[in-house]
C-alpha cells in the first residue's frame, strides 16, 4: 500500500460517508464561530474605561482654551499697535 491509502478513510456504505460528511460539517461549523468570536475579539473597539470622556467641563480643557483666547487678544494688540503707526 502506497501512503497515500494509508492516510485515507475506508467507508464501505453511503450512510458512513453521509456520517462522516455531517461530522465534519459540524466541526467546520464550530470552528467558523471560534473564529468569528476572536476576529470579534482582536478588531473591535474596546469599551471605553472612562465615560466621562469628552463630556461636562473640565479644568484643563478651559485652562487651554483661556489661554489661547488670551494669546490671540495679545497678538492682536500687538498687530494693532505696529500697524497703527
Amino acid at each position: 500500500m502506497t501512503e497515500n491509502q494509508q492516510t485515507r478513510p475506508t467507508f464501505t456504505t453511503l450512510e458512513a460517508i453521509s456520517d462522516r460528511k455531517a461530522q465534519l460539517l459540524k466541526e467546520i461549523r464550530k470552528d467558523s464561530t471560534q473564529i468569528t468570536k476572536l476576529h470579534q475579539q482582536l478588531f473591535s473597539k474596546p469599551t471605553a474605561l472612562t465615560t466621562r470622556k469628552g463630556k461636562g467641563l473640565n479644568m484643563s480643557g478651559l485652562m487651554s482654551t483661556g489661554a489661547g483666547v488670551l494669546d490671540g487678544l495679545i497678538l492682536a494688540w500687538k498687530l494693532y499697535r505696529k500697524f497703527k503707526k
